[in-house]
């Protein structure tokens, strides 16, 4: 019986095109993880269960994904809590692994497991996927890439403006025009102290994240839903409404939260990072947003996240400071930062505003017409020839018409057709067509080569 071919909701195929594009932005991507003393690890897809949950909060612990547990799992099962209606402890009972739900907490743990085998700080970067039972949407997928860079080891703020740096240089190389958003976790606990709600701080901050999507009246609606006072939204957006620039901002909100500890000590990080950031020779905006939580229970310092100018789309990167997150593990104040890039974003976004060029998305760069045996095989030398000075070069494998290989080139997008038939082998001559142009020329086997020599030395050079 066939089988209607579908995808899961919420992921999807990836075309030779996509696939490009997507291989771009990760040389990119990997060339300045490494030019910042980054190191590439991976850990597995599936993590235990007990390390993932309870790291993201509530709402996070729902969209991970659960793995079933292998063999008969309903014998095994917790059937009085099935009869409960406890479905927490009915799953635990069926369920021992889970999907990733994203790259910080398997670090955390990765860092503890292997801590004897790595120096400190530690700075690694890992480009891996991750699942989440979201609801799928524009940008928004239930398996997607998570590209991070995280250092553990050091609670210097130089790694802060070390981070910014890096996502500035990845969106310039890329030519997204980004704005880096920046908050920190101890102003917006200066500002929960401020408002009497101390205790329900990660409450709070997980409502506040929902702003972009449901706006001031919707963040109202649910802190009222949630039994929050009144005053507490006002207060919130008094803040969140000032003007000015990002100094005269932080003074306003300084003036409510420094009166607390926590508050005066975000106060001061927020203004090291601002005073200092002059110094990095940003291209991109950095905008000091009260309003930005990460919604995420291990943020502890300052948080990014990054938007594109000129398109409607969320974050396309984000991550933050995190003081003990390896605590959960055994390792107690062990402090770390990370970001990460949103590949699947990235992509839509340049997509979107035709960033990509020709050369980024370029397959084969030249196609060897077939016109039979022994001359596909003097054109497989040739092509040989030229792939080993980096040229992406094909032979048509068929001797079929002239038309159905030009068509294929077309199709392929391929800029360049070589045709080698008996007289232009027997004068060694060949003739090469811009598939673009349409202008056809003659070269000998030395001059083609040339020809590609420096057309890839020029290439090289503009970069």
């Amino acid at each position: 019986m066939s089988v209607k071919p579908s995808l899961p909701k919420g992921t999807r195929d990836l075309l030779p095109e996509a696939m490009q594009k997507r291989e771009y932005i990760l040389s990119v991507l990997k060339e300045v993880f490494r030019k910042y003393g980054f190191l590439p690890i991976e850990t597995p897809a599936m993590e235990n269960l007990g390390t993932l949950t309870g790291k993201y909060g509530e709402e996070g612990d729902r969209l991970i994904f659960k793995i079933l547990n292998s063999g008969d799992f309903i014998k095994k099962s917790n059937k009085d809590a099935f009869v409960a209606d406890d479905s927490n402890a009915f799953g635990q009972s069926v369920s021992e692994k889970a999907l990733r739900y994203d790259l910080t907490v398997p670090f955390a743990r990765f860092v503890v497991q292997n801590q004897n085998d790595l120096h400190f700080p530690f700075k690694r970067f890992q480009i891996q996927p991750v699942w989440r039972a979201d609801r799928p949407q524009k940008g928004r997928f239930r398996e997607f890439y998570q590209c991070d860079a995280d250092a553990v080891g050091s609670d210097s703020l130089l790694l802060e403006l070390e981070f910014i740096r890096m996502y500035d240089e990845v969106f310039k190389t890329l030519g997204v025009d980004a704005a880096i958003h920046m908050n920190n976790r101890k102003l917006l606990g200066g500002l929960a102290a401020a408002l009497g709600i101390t205790e329900r701080l990660g409450e709070f901050t997980i409502i506040l994240d929902k702003l972009d999507k449901i706006g001031e009246e919707g963040v109202r609606k649910e802190l009222d839903k949630n039994g929050f006072d009144p005053k507490v939204g006002d207060g919130l957006f008094e803040i969140i409404g000032a003007t000015g620039s990002n100094e005269e901002r932080l003074e306003v909100v300084s003036k409510l939260v420094s009166s607390t500890e926590v508050g005066a000590k975000g106060v001061e990080e927020a203004k090291f990072l601002l005073e200092n950031l002059k110094q990095l020779n940003l291209k991109n905006e950095v905008v000091l947003d009260i309003s930005l939580a990460r919604g995420l229970d291990y943020y502890t310092g300052a948080i990014f996240e990054v938007k594109a100018k000129n398109v409607e789309m969320g974050s396309i990167g984000g991550g933050g400071r995190y003081d003990d997150l390896t605590g959960i593990f055994g390792i107690k104040n062990l402090s770390g930062i990370g970001i990460s890039f949103g590949l699947d974003r990235i992509q839509i976004v340049m997509e979107e505003l035709n960033l990509f060029t020709d050369e980024q998305v370029a397959s084969t760069e030249v196609m060897f017409v077939n016109f039979g045996e022994k001359e596909s095989l003097f054109s497989l030398t040739l092509a040989n020839d030229l792939r080993d000075l980096g040229v992406k070069a094909e032979v048509y494998p068929d001797n079929a018409k002239m038309k159905k290989q030009l068509d294929f080139a077309n199709k392929k997008n391929i800029p360049n057709v070589v045709m080698i038939g008996s007289q232009e082998m027997e004068a060694g001559k060949f003739s090469m067509k811009n598939m673009l142009s349409g202008e056809q020329k003659e070269y000998s086997r030395i001059e083609l080569l040339e020809h590609f020599s420096t057309q890839k030395g020029n290439q090289y050079g503009r970069h």
